[in-house]
C-alpha cells in the first residue's frame, strides 16, 4: 500500500470513529434533553398569536413552566415565577412560559395578571411535549430547569416556590 492508500485509509477510519463517537453521545443523552432542544427549535405562538421563535432560548440556563389559566395551582405559582425569572435573569437565566390553554384566555389572564418572562401558547399542541419531557401523565403545573448545555437539571410536578427556584439555581 502506498502512502496515499493508507492516508486515505487513515482518514476513513477517522470519520468512521467520528461518526461512531456521535451515534455513541446521542445514544447517552437523556430522551428529555433531545426532547427540550427539539422544543426550542420551534416556532409557537404568543399570546397575541404571533409566531414566537424559542431558538434564542437555547444555550442558556432555562426555567420551562407548562400552565393554564384553568389550573388554580398555576395561577397561584406565576408570581413567584415572575419575580425569579426578574432575579434570575441578573445572572444569565431564562424564564419561558408555556401555556397549554387557548391564546385568547392566556391575553386576557395576562391583562389582569401581567408577568414579565415570555410566553408561548402551543395550546394542547403542549400535551405530547409535557411527555417527552419527563411528565407521562400530563399533569399541570409543570416545571424544568436546563442548563446552558442543554441538559435537564430539575423536574417539578406541581406548583413551585420562589425558595424552591432559587435552591434549584443556587
Amino acid at each position: 500500500m502506498n502512502r496515499r492508500h493508507a492516508w486515505l485509509a487513515g482518514g476513513g477510519l477517522g470519520l468512521a470513529a467520528a461518526a461512531g463517537a456521535g451515534w455513541w453521545w446521542r445514544q447517552r443523552q437523556d430522551p428529555a434533553d433531545l426532547a427540550l432542544a427539539e422544543f426550542l427549535q420551534g416556532q409557537w405562538p404568543g399570546p397575541d398569536g404571533q409566531p414566537r421563535s424559542l431558538a434564542a432560548f437555547a444555550g442558556q440556563p432555562l426555567l420551562l413552566n407548562f400552565w393554564a389559566t384553568w389550573c388554580p395551582p398555576c395561577v397561584r405559582e406565576l408570581p413567584e415565577l415572575d419575580r425569579f425569572a426578574k432575579e434570575w435573569s441578573n445572572a444569565g437565566g431564562r424564564v419561558l412560559g408555556v401555556a397549554v390553554d387557548r391564546d385568547a384566555a392566556v391575553r386576557d389572564f395576562l391583562v389582569r395578571t401581567p408577568v414579565e418572562f415570555p410566553m408561548v401558547v402551543p395550546g394542547f399542541a403542549a400535551m405530547p411535549w409535557l411527555s417527552r419531557l419527563g411528565n407521562g401523565g400530563g399533569a399541570l403545573p409543570f416545571t424544568l430547569l436546563a442548563g446552558a448545555d442543554g441538559r435537564i437539571r430539575q423536574r417539578r410536578l406541581g406548583a413551585t416556590s420562589l425558595e424552591e427556584l432559587r435552591g434549584w439555581v443556587a
